[in-house]
């Protein structure tokens, strides 16, 4: 797979997937320090003209660097459940297909600190370069587990003691009233569709995010990093206890 980008590509290097290297012949600090990275792992750089890498990329905003990465190894949702943690944060997708949207998903994931990401392998977007690039390198490290199902896949995180929270602009309770402190997968649907319904009735509750303003909905991906940060916040408030 191809992927390209000084961020994604550099955390490539830092999960060790990157089999080849291709730069430009450009030359900066940030390039210079991705190679010394590359050198350190024995991957050596091929020099080819920007053409060359347009081509490769079908002209897309590559920065001069092009890496061929080996795919993330695929995880189960028992191994997102008992990832460590005493209450796991796992974010379900239900049919979001825009790269940029589930990139930027994937970013805030790794930002909290979440237990992964559970995605059906139909209507959904390829975790290929774009996704790399708009998540800033963060799919070389969060844990992706591919399902058949979703509807399915929430009967078995049940199973596994998660309590589903789906995010739906007509819910009725606001997200910051729930206890997230709990083991958690918080489930995403679509922009312009939102939640199925055979996913929103497996639900255990049902969450919305109050707006004031003009505009009756958030993007998919500002949403989801809403809730994550008060799930963050909370657990935290819970740790440090009163004061």
């Amino acid at each position: 797979m191809l992927i390209y980008g000084i961020h994604a590509v550099g955390e490539a290097l830092r999960a060790d997937r990157v089999r080849a290297l291709r730069v430009s012949s450009r030359d900066d600090q940030r390039l210079r320090q991705l190679l010394e990275w590359a050198a350190a792992r024995g991957i050596e750089a091929r020099r080819e003209p920007g053409r060359t890498l347009d081509d490769l990329t079908s002209g897309a905003a590559h920065q001069g660097v092009v890496a061929d990465v080996l795919p993330a190894p695929a995880a189960t949702l028992p191994e997102l459940v008992s990832d460590g943690t005493p209450a796991p944060l796992i974010v379900v997708l239900d049919g979001i297909e825009d790269p940029q949207n589930v990139g930027a998903v994937i970013r805030t994931v790794d930002a909290v600190g979440g237990s992964g990401i559970v995605r059906q392998t139909r209507r959904a977007a390829m975790l290929g370069a774009a996704v790399a690039k708009a998540s800033a390198g963060a799919v070389h490290h969060v844990r992706v587990a591919d399902v058949v199902n979703i509807a399915r896949a929430l009967g078995e995180l049940k199973e596994l003691g998660i309590w589903t929270v789906g995010l739906d602009a007509n819910g009725k309770t606001p997200y910051y009233s729930l206890d997230l402190t709990m083991p958690t997968a918080l489930v995403l649907g679509a922009e312009g569709h939102g939640l199925r319904r055979l996913v929103r009735e497996r639900c255990d509750f049902i969450a919305a995010i109050p707006m004031v303003g003009h505009v009756s909905s958030l993007n998919v991906s500002a949403a989801a990093a809403i809730v994550l940060f008060e799930a963050v916040r909370q657990r935290s408030t819970q740790l440090s206890g009163p004061r």
